[in-house]
């Protein structure tokens, strides 16, 4: 990418590294670094750092010499240092902690598939990532030679999406599959190109971010061939864009590929206004979409990493209105025991009458904006083409919006609210509802 406004880096140990060499993907992947002697050649590390790379059963950990190289040596505090070294604090429990937080393995119906939103999969292709993010939300499987995914595995998923056929969107991950074999990531792909059903292929990766020599022609000749394919990638803080970085995204997006950006609210790291203001404007510079902003999931060994909820509604705050509409990502929780995620931003609706809303911008400036006199809902005939044909169990809160239920119940709630054995009381209204639908039900059974 030519004029590139960004740095790039390489640590003092590996200047003596032919160029050749250093830019191999293959060769950043074999010379990772995980020893207190590795690290000790680029810094020296603190007694937390040498505690937890010495202690046995922690989470996996791998570096590429190209990441480690944007660590500054003289910094115990530096952002990207955080994100990939451990420190003791990883052994420390915290309130709430999981093992699988997100309830993954629960909306699993085969291995290694997450089948957790109506229309959409998550496919696990393998355990394997360039580096490993001491946040992990599948740190109970990634880095783990026993968690492979076996070929029988992925003939599970594939037969799974094949006889599902509401499946439209496919996101692939791990692991990273960009560190898959060019010839088992174009198994994956063309098996799933070949599923009539399958519109939509994304991949999440952070190879871009950690090992940008990945990025070359060979691979985005092979990824094009499988368009519409999107992909995502994880970067947390504007020192992780560099020179590399953009030369990969651009390779990306010239074969047609569309980038979006998935991020983690991290202590330490990226948790102040500015800075990530910073990162998502720098972001799209290099032609990646904010997409996402997460907030830290309750996973094990991160309890170090969470920040109050409050903070990242300042850093909402502090986008919107304040910079590009293109810049501003979701804010999401990925809810604890699966409930997926759910957004979360600062309260622009103040009020609301049946005649107007009220509503404030990103300065404090309010305004209330006047509902029509008349609305009309769209005509039958409109519409009918896109309601399924078979009721989506799924709806949830839109489905008492479009008026098919009246109430969303957890299924004990009847059974608490007898009071002494009897149904609850039913007002005037209710009784005759019930008495109609009482009639309505005997004559459909009349008539079969």
């Amino acid at each position: 990418m030519p004029n590139t406004p960004f740095p790039s880096k390489r640590a003092p140990v590996f200047q003596d590294i032919p160029d050749e060499q250093w830019n191999d993907w293959h060769w950043q992947l074999s010379h990772r670094l995980n020893t207190v002697a590795d690290f000790e050649q680029l810094f020296p590390l603190t007694e937390s750092e040498r505690k937890a790379l010495s202690t046995p059963g922690l989470f996996r950990v791998e570096i590429t010499p190209y990441f480690a190289s944007l660590i500054d040596p003289t910094n115990p505090l530096d952002p990207i240092r955080r994100q990939v070294i451990p420190t003791e604090k990883e052994i420390l429990p915290f309130t709430g902690m999981m093992e699988d937080s997100l309830a993954e393995d629960k909306h699993s119906p085969v291995p290694g598939l997450v089948h957790r939103y109506p229309d959409r999969v998550l496919m696990l292709v393998t355990n394997q990532c360039a580096s490993y993010c001491r946040y992990c939300t599948r740190s109970r499987l990634v880095g783990d030679p026993h968690q492979a995914i076996s070929s029988r595995d992925f003939d599970a998923q594939l037969d799974y999406i094949r006889r599902t056929p509401q499946i439209r969107d496919v996101l692939i991950s791990g692991g990273d599959p960009l560190t898959m074999a060019p010839k088992m990531l174009e198994r994956v792909l063309t098996a799933l190109r070949e599923i009539p059903h399958v519109e939509i292929i994304r991949i999440g990766s952070r190879v871009p971010v950690f090992m940008p020599q990945r990025i070359d022609d060979a691979l985005c000749d092979l990824l094009q061939r499988f368009h519409p394919l999107w992909l995502n990638i994880h970067v947390n803080h504007p020192n992780e864009i560099t020179a590399e970085l953009a030369e990969a995204c651009d390779k990306l997006t010239r074969a047609g590929i569309p980038l979006g950006n998935q991020s983690v609210l991290l202590a330490g790291v990226n948790d102040d206004p500015y800075l990530m203001r910073k990162l998502v404007q720098d972001l799209v510079r290099i032609r990646v979409r904010p997409y996402y902003i997460y907030q830290c999931d309750l996973v094990e060994g991160a309890g170090h990493f969470r920040t109050t909820v409050a903070k990242g509604l300042e850093i909402m705050e502090a986008l919107r209105g304040h910079t590009s509409g293109l810049c501003v990502p979701t804010y999401v929780i990925d809810a604890p025991g699966g409930g997926g995620k759910i957004p979360v931003m600062p309260n622009y609706v103040l009020s609301a009458s049946s005649d107007k809303v009220v509503l404030r911008n990103f300065e404090g400036y309010i305004s209330a904006y006047a509902e029509p006199d008349e609305y009309q809902e769209p005509d039958e005939s409109l519409i009918a083409p896109y309601k399924p044909a078979v009721p989506d169990p799924q709806e949830g809160i839109f489905g008492l919006l479009s008026g098919n239920e009246l109430a969303i119940k957890p299924e004990w709630f009847d059974q608490v609210h007898l009071r002494g054995g009897q149904p609850p009381r039913l007002s005037a209204d209710q009784q005759k509802g019930k008495a109609l639908g009482s009639g309505e039900d005997e004559e459909k059974s009349n008539q079969t």
